[in-house]
């Protein structure tokens, strides 16, 4: 096909995808061209909304008018992959996927594919090495393929926003492609140190490689910021303002805790909105996507997990309750509006705690050499393969950091992951502790131009620009400071009221646990399975979350200050936590936990809830020190050895014929209070009540 012709069908094509008026930009085309004419491989740094999918669905459907195989696209996020599916079926491309949410439909997808009847299949970098896929059906495709897409390619990178240890392995991928298969990366967030690595990862950093870097401003965007004095003044901002912006949008927040809060407040004062978290149920993500794509809601009220992937082309607002650590991240959720529309306000309200919480996801960064070669170890010691499940008793690491440390280990082929585990390959590996520090240093720089980005009097679009290297990067000409229109900071009274009563709102559910953690027999305890009712404690309260934007502030002030008596506003609070808690039977005692960070606060607590409760203080349970921090199966054990219910209290308790209050400080893990309830239940308590000042879950 020549030149002519083939863009001449391109050019058809993108018009079935996008409508009869559409037209290829130059670089689509000399993507297109690269990919289809030449087979070689491009790097395509492109605006949310300029078009980088439809290159390869276009490419792919000149691609399979020559006879070439189907195009395997890696893509991140299953409402990325639903939107595309959708996109390929009005280009006549016929997509299909394969993820974690479909298993039951992978062999007849895996069959149409084998039969020609597929033109794209996209699955998740996960799925990658999940050992079925990689041993019987990765094969194939890298036989077959005619392109390989990897979307979002910024993820393969530790130095970007959304790295993900899964794209890693797409360089193995690569190696095994024939030589003739073009290869496409695509990207909306990428400044210059993370396109170096992009392409050197996925092997386009050779002379005939195709980068293709457009302007990333968006002329529809007006961005803002707006400081407000607290948290009550920023929910109150919203509920007051949230009418004046035009359309349906997104409001981020840094925390599960603080999406839920915020949504719960903006539904109690009229407005449709929906939570969308990391924790929100499949059915239930995907039902508050369709009601923002049918402008059901006004908004949701969502974390980062609805970052990539979701394409409302009117979306008309973004607001960030809180600021992100990084202005590259920052950009990429705003980027979600404004793709169809001639106006879109992006607001930030940055809070006085946003960097308490990047403090702790700096927490979460990759771990210390000593407890990676600890997972080696552990690995290599057992002689065989081990569940996370199995393997996290012998390690130091939470359930997530460890499959964290896994991944990596794989792609960096020091262990495999099998059916049903992971497994040592005894080969060599290095802690590359150089670059963890350079990319600590990288998330440190990020954090103070986020910053910078709020104090800046200059145009707040050029600065995030530059921050992506954007070598268009001018100023907008639309921003609060280019024309300094700015959003007013007034709230009424009775807006603050309202906020003010929804954060000092006290109680959350402690939910009591109901599953031993695995493998603790090889740590010494002779504790397995489901906790018996006879150990269990009832559901319990806490007055707040430490990750709340309303008591969760005040509550990280006492945990930060010296351990002293608890404070009278706390306590009253607690009190309302009491009066309003619907237990089945009222608590007979008071005991409290033994306390090595806050004795005081404790002991205080327990004693005056007991003399208001009017209820006897039957004592402490004795710990011999502050639980170390560690994974659930290691902190199990320590507790295990460490609490100790006294013969003078147990005596109390089990003469006392009722429900005992369980008195702590904070719940991090649940455990503490777990054990410490099966011994007051072993000394005869009739049930236990967990009652906290703070849970962090």
């Amino acid at each position: 096909m020549d030149q002519t012709a083939l863009r001449t069908s391109a050019e058809e094509r993108l018009r079935a995808l996008a409508g009869p008026q559409a037209s290829l930009r130059d670089d689509q085309w000399t993507a297109i061209e690269a990919l289809v004419a030449a087979r070689s491989r491009a790097l395509v740094v492109q605006r949310t909304g300029w078009g980088k999918s439809a290159v390869y669905f276009v490419a792919t459907a000149l691609l399979r008018e020559l006879g070439e195989g189907p195009t395997v696209i890696v893509s991140p996020l299953l409402a990325l992959m639903r939107n595309q599916v959708e996109a390929a079926a009005r280009a006549g491309v016929r997509a299909a996927t394969i993820n974690s949410s479909n298993a039951e439909e992978w062999a007849s997808v895996q069959e149409a594919v084998a039969d020609g009847e597929i033109d794209v299949l996209l699955v998740s970098p996960e799925r990658l090495n999940n050992p079925d896929f990689r041993d019987t059906v990765l094969p194939k495709l890298t036989a077959t393929a005619g392109m390989l897409v990897v979307d979002e390619a910024h993820c393969i990178s530790d130095w970007g926003h959304d790295f993900r240890p899964d794209y890693r392995r797409l360089r193995t991928l690569l190696t095994e492609l024939p030589a003739n298969v073009p290869v496409l990366a695509t990207t909306a967030t990428a400044n210059d140190r993370v396109v170096r690595d992009v392409a050197q990862q996925l092997g386009l950093a050779a002379d005939d490689a195709l980068v293709l870097r457009g302007p990333l401003d968006r002329e529809s965007l007006r961005l803002g910021v707006l400081r407000l004095p607290t948290a009550q003044a920023r929910l109150a901002w919203l509920a007051e303002n949230l009418t004046k912006f035009t359309g349906s949008g997104i409001i981020y927040t840094l925390t599960v805790a603080a999406a839920e809060e915020l949504a719960s407040f903006l539904r109690e004062r009229g407005y449709e909105v929906a939570a969308y978290t990391g924790r929100t149920e499949q059915a239930d993500r995907l039902r508050a996507e369709d009601d923002l794509l049918a402008n059901r809601v006004k908004a949701l009220v969502a974390t980062s997990a609805l970052g990539m992937g979701f394409d409302k082309p009117d979306l008309g607002f973004v607001v960030h309750v809180g600021a992100p650590q990084s202005p590259i991240s920052y950009y990429q959720q705003i980027g979600r509006a404004g793709r169809g529309v001639l106006r879109a306000d992006v607001v930030l309200l940055p809070g006085t705690e946003d960097k308490d919480i990047w403090s702790y996801f700096a927490s979460l960064a990759f771990p210390a050499e000593h407890v990676v070669r600890e997972v080696l170890g552990a690995l290599g010691d057992a002689g065989k393969s081990l569940s996370t499940q199995a393997l996290e008793p012998r390690v130091d690491l939470s359930r997530g950091r460890l499959e964290m440390v896994l991944k990596v280990l794989d792609v960096d082929g020091a262990v495999r992951r099998v059916r049903g585990g992971w497994e040592s390959t005894g080969a060599p590996w290095e802690y590359d502790a150089e670059r963890y520090e350079r990319i600590a240093v990288a998330r440190k720089s990020e954090q103070a131009a986020i910053l910078e980005y709020q104090a800046t009097d200059g145009c707040r679009m050029e600065f995030l620009l530059r921050q992506l290297d954007d070598p268009h990067a001018a100023p907008c000409g639309r921003c609060d400071n280019c024309t300094g229109e700015r959003w007013s900071a007034e709230v009424t009274g009775d807006g603050m009221a309202a906020a003010a009563e929804r954060l000092r709102r006290p109680g959350v559910e402690i939910v009591a646990k109901k599953q031993w953690p695995s493998g603790m027999a090889a740590l010494g305890v002779p504790l397995s399975g489901k906790i018996a009712p006879g150990q269990a404690a009832e559901p319990g309260r806490a007055l707040g979350r430490l990750t709340d934007i309303g008591w969760g502030n005040r509550l990280r002030e006492v945990f930060a200050g010296p351990d002293g008596p608890v404070p009278d506003d706390v306590l009253n609070a607690c009190v309302k936590v009491l009066t309003a808690w619907d237990w089945s039977t009222r608590p007979v005692g008071v005991v409290t936990v033994g306390s090595g960070r806050h004795h005081r606060l404790v002991s205080s607590f327990g004693e005056k809830i007991a003399t208001i409760g009017r209820l006897p203080l039957l004592g402490e349970v004795h710990s011999r020190a502050s639980a170390p921090q560690a994974n659930s199966a290691q902190r199990l054990a320590w507790l295990w050895e460490s609490l100790s219910v006294p013969d003078e209290v147990a005596e109390r308790v089990a003469a006392a014929g009722g429900p005992i209050l369980l008195i702590d400080d904070r719940v991090d893990t649940g455990w503490t209070m777990t054990v410490a309830t099966a011994l007051l239940r072993k000394a005869g308590a009739e049930g236990v009540l967990p009652f906290a000042l703070a849970t962090t879950t």
